[in-house]
């Protein structure tokens, strides 16, 4: 199997720089040819030398019809690369990309110019999210004099929950959002969750579960009993529209419940619980599992699905 890395983004978001960065690395170089596979060129060019140092050689393909397992087996054929670098195109839709069936995806990572990132979302939202959906990093730069970085984490974890963000501006990485940034009160004995709250409380326990074990919390949320879990659990949670009306998601925890065989799939509950760590067989690990206090029958809100528009 050809080993190969995408770096993807919209023009100027900075792949370049970080590609050139990577190449640069002590732990880059290693034996073998890099064949770099540029698919747009921006205002920052690669340094020759650079190229020269790390062993890479580089190609461009201008034409989005021209990326394709054809012409990119006949580039591989041409260098006999050890691994393959990719700076795809931000204006082509990477769910349409098409690799050799013997190359095999090790990594792929987004950059984002945090400047332009609220105008790409409200107007580019699809192919943003085609972006992000398999990128295990996704680095948001130029951050200076942005404070609502938790917006932006919120957005893309939506749409990849898995993706590991870093905000970076020109003194560096940017420190982790602060407790006191919530919506909500951790030290409020019942944590009260509207809407919002729902949302941000999700993704912060993916991220900080230790700042909810112990805790306890208030929320309305639709049932879903998964067939294979086990007896006495089932999911409080709500359906989220991630990037549009097309790609909706059920977020979520498992909730231990002695009355769940009482419960029906999609009734509307609210629900009062507990928050422990622990390994949970369905996560593959540990996780935020509820333990319910109370579950009380309600009606539909106004708003069934969230909106992260």
């Amino acid at each position: 199997m050809k080993p190969v890395f995408v770096i993807n983004g919209f023009l100027e978001s900075g792949k370049t720089e970080f590609i050139q960065y990577t190449l640069a690395q002590p732990y880059f170089q290693v034996r073998g040819k890099t064949l770099l596979i540029v698919c747009e060129e921006g205002e920052v060019e690669y340094d020759k030398e650079l190229l020269r140092r790390s062993k890479t050689v580089m190609e461009v393909i201008e034409e989005e019809e021209d990326f394709n397992p054809s012409r990119l087996l006949e580039l591989e054929k041409k260098h006999k690369p050890e691994r393959i670098i990719v700076e795809f195109n931000g204006m082509w839709n990477y769910k349409n990309a098409g690799f050799p069936f013997h190359w095999s995806l090790e990594q792929q990572v987004t950059t984002i110019d945090a400047r332009t990132f609220p105008m790409y979302f409200a107007n580019m939202r699809s192919l943003l999210a085609e972006m992000v959906k398999k990128s295990e990093l996704v680095i948001f730069n130029r951050c200076d004099g942005i404070e609502d970085l938790s917006t932006f984490k919120r957005n893309i974890k939506m749409v990849n929950q898995e993706a590991q963000i870093v905000f970076e501006d020109s003194n560096g990485e940017v420190n982790e959002i602060m407790e006191e940034e919530l919506p909500y009160d951790l030290k409020q004995d019942v944590i009260e969750l509207d809407e919002e709250g729902f949302a941000i409380w999700y993704m912060d326990s993916l991220d900080h579960p230790k700042r909810y074990d112990g805790k306890t919390v208030r929320f309305m949320a639709q049932v879903l009993k998964p067939e294979k879990f086990p007896k006495g659990y089932f999911v409080p949670g709500r359906m989220a529209m991630t990037c549009c009306a097309d790609d909706m998601a059920f977020l979520g925890f498992a909730c231990e419940y002695a009355g769940t065989d009482s419960l029906t799939n999609k009734q509307w509950v609210m629900v009062t619980a507990s928050i422990t760590i622990q390994y949970f067989e369905d996560y593959k690990g540990e996780g935020p599992v509820l333990h319910a206090k109370e579950v009380i029958s309600c009606k539909a809100p106004k708003n069934e699905v969230l909106s992260f528009v």
